[in-house]
């Protein structure tokens, strides 16, 4: 934290003593949560305050053409959602405490792609996400929701090479911890683009992957949204807590770029 030194009075009977109050020097992490298409921060909430439990500094936020301005849903562009996730970003790694160095994104389908993005532009040491979807790198300024639906789909369903597509080339250079989650019987963000996202995550310093059992791309049932939560913590707690403690994690060893699968 910044040092704000405080001289203060001790009572020590019926006289007073004279002390200094040296705050801790240390900043805490950042964690920035990103909705996706046609949520809002609310959504995230519940997850940025266990984060926040850990001893970081969390931020949820509503995209442009969400929540309070979805009525300019209709003709907001990804490059307009960029923006704000810029924007977001640069937000949080000013706020006072939060070490500008230390900052983690967690972003979910549509907020998982513009995540992605952001990596290319901005330094991100964390990456969690969760059903990252995929869009074609043509029209980008044209307003998302008026995308070609089917093309769409069959572009989902396509093995790409992260040369191919902005997210996963951003991706391919990430070289910090990360969190990809599925779910089982995701209809919107299929297997196959996480497979594209698990590929291109080549030289990524460890990625877990997490598939949760039974789950649909909404996380519609309560016990779906407790696993999510319950995993993005234990992943927060072991590369972002651990990380605080670097003597501790050079005598335990740690696998760079492993990769792990559970199901849950």
């Amino acid at each position: 934290m910044t040092v704000r030194e405080q001289v203060v009075d001790i009572e020590v009977g019926d006289r007073r003593i004279a002390g200094t109050v040296v705050p801790p020097t240390m900043s805490v992490e950042g964690v920035l949560f990103v909705h996706g298409w046609a949520g809002n921060r609310e959504q995230h909430l519940v997850r940025a305050r266990e984060i926040a439990a850990l001893g970081c500094m969390s931020l949820t936020f509503d995209l442009h053409g969400h929540a309070a301005t979805s009525s300019y849903q209709s003709t907001v562009t990804r490059n307009d959602n960029l923006a704000d996730v810029v924007a977001a970003y640069e937000f949080l790694r000013r706020f006072p405490d939060v070490n500008g160095t230390a900052i983690a994104v967690v972003g979910s389908s549509y907020g998982g792609y513009l995540s992605s993005i952001l990596t290319s532009i901005r330094p991100v040491r964390w990456l969690a996400l969760r059903a990252p979807a995929l869009y074609r790198d043509d029209d980008w300024d044209k307003p998302k929701q008026s995308l070609n639906r089917d093309e769409l789909i069959a572009y989902r369903r396509m093995t790409l090479p992260a040369k191919e597509n902005r997210a996963l080339e951003a991706c391919a250079q990430f070289s910090g911890d990360v969190l990809l989650v599925e779910s089982e019987h995701d209809s919107i963000v299929p297997n196959s683009v996480t497979a594209n996202y698990r590929t291109a995550f080549a030289r990524a310093r460890s990625l877990t992957v997490r598939v949760i059992d039974g789950a649909d791309h909404a996380l519609s049932e309560p016990q779906w949204q407790d696993a999510y939560t319950a995993l993005l913590k234990e992943w927060a707690q072991e590369v972002i807590v651990r990380a605080r403690l670097p003597v501790l994690e050079a005598r335990d060893g740690h696998s760079t770029g492993s990769l792990r699968y559970q199901s849950i």
